[in-house]
């Protein structure tokens, strides 16, 4: 009986063993298996996007009883004087004013308006999401030239159990194609060269260490 449980705890410990060694095989054909993240994304053609949640201030020429600053409500639109509601989301402050000067062409003359916009929020589609191991997981708005470090920073880093070399980018403008990042060597080592450009709509992905 006694030679029996021997070999029955050896069995055991070797099929552990043997699931140890799978894992460790798994999480670094994991990480191989998507390319790394391009140290510069192509953001030439990016312009700001209205979204729910930013204030517009909208400045009629001449006529500054019309003009003002108003919030977009989470529908997406705005209301101002003589403009009952307007749709201001998913476009750009430009297509914003020449829709304005749409609508006060029925009551003013030859309307010059220009919107600004403040409390940068952007569209849900532009937002840079980080969900997993990171100290704060949130939804950032896209600023130009934004990089993995900036996330970092924004989110608080990882927490200790983060996985951080095993993270990814799933790049929605790219028909979600995923990127493999370093995030390990950048936040705990201070590795540059594993920091990257962020693109719109980007979500970074950080996976729990499993040892």
């Amino acid at each position: 009986m006694k030679l029996i449980s021997k070999t029955l705890a050896s069995v055991g410990r070797l099929v552990v063993a043997l699931g140890v060694i799978g894992l460790l095989a798994s999480c670094a054909g994991m990480r191989g298996s998507f390319p790394p993240a391009p140290a510069q994304a192509d953001q030439s053609d990016y312009n700001y996007i209205i979204g729910a949640g930013d204030t517009v201030n909208i400045i009629v020429w001449r006529n500054p009883e019309l003009s003002m600053s108003v919030p977009v409500r989470p529908d997406g639109k705005i209301a101002a004087p003589l403009v009952d509601e307007i749709m201001a989301q998913g476009k750009t402050s430009t297509q914003l004013a020449r829709d304005i000067e749409k609508v006060l062409g029925k009551y003013v003359r030859d309307p010059v308006v220009t919107v600004l916009v403040s409390g940068f929020v952007g569209p849900y589609s532009q937002q840079i999401r980080v969900i997993g191991e990171a100290a704060k997981p949130q939804a950032l708005p896209f600023k130009s030239k934004m990089t993995l470090l900036d996330v970092m920073i924004a989110v608080g880093g990882l927490t200790d159990f983060a996985a951080g070399n095993s993270a990814t980018i799933l790049r929605t403008s790219e028909g979600n194609k995923q990127y493999s990042v370093r995030l390990s060597d950048l936040v705990k080592r201070g590795d540059v060269s594993a920091n990257v450009e962020m693109l719109p709509g980007d979500i970074l992905i950080i996976p729990q260490s499993f040892f």
